[in-house]
């Protein structure tokens, strides 16, 4: 039995009562100029930002997204954590316990690295993550900046690079 014949016999017999929330509206403000108000507290230039963060939403790696902006990757990472971007730490969940014990002074430097299986770059950057929350403010503003609904030739060419991972109805069975 499919949806449509479970659904042959159904009708609509009231109407539902449009309840909004009122909400403002200020996606027209553009990105740099929300960034520019927190410049200080980034570890670059409010136009490397915008730079970085259009780059790394257009799918290229930290590196990459760094480059365009004239950023070493570290500090594109480090502006991408403070921004609010998930999943910027280098190391594992474990490596991070350990990292967190190093910074407490409950292990050595040496003792971290090794247990945490990372290098130099890998743990400074963990631990710049660990010690650096993301600012709220900026968070927020790439948040509702990068909330445009898919739409077009995006939707499209993001459903063809996604095809084979996805099933069919008839695979279901």
């Amino acid at each position: 039995m499919g949806l449509s014949e479970i659904a042959a016999g159904l009708e609509l017999t009231t109407t539902q009562v449009e309840r909004g929330v009122a909400t403002v509206d200020d996606t027209d403000v553009d990105l740099g100029a929300r960034l520019r108000k927190f410049e200080e507290e980034l570890p670059c230039t409010a136009v490397a930002a915008e730079t970085v963060l259009d780059a790394y939403e257009s799918g290229t790696s930290v590196g990459d997204a760094g480059a365009a902006a004239a950023l070493a990757p570290m500090t594109a990472a480090k502006l991408l954590h403070r921004c609010g971007v998930e999943g910027v730490t280098p190391i594992s969940p474990t490596a991070r316990r350990v990292l967190r014990d190093w910074l407490d002074g409950r292990l050595a430097r040496a003792d971290a690295l090794e247990l945490a299986d990372a290098d130099d770059a890998e743990f400074a950057l963990a631990a710049y993550v660990e010690t650096h929350e993301p600012i709220p403010e900026p968070a927020e503003a790439v948040r509702r900046d990068r909330s445009e609904p898919i739409t077009g030739d995006a939707l499209v060419s993001k459903r063809d690079a996604l095809a084979e991972t996805m099933s069919t109805g008839s695979e279901l069975r």
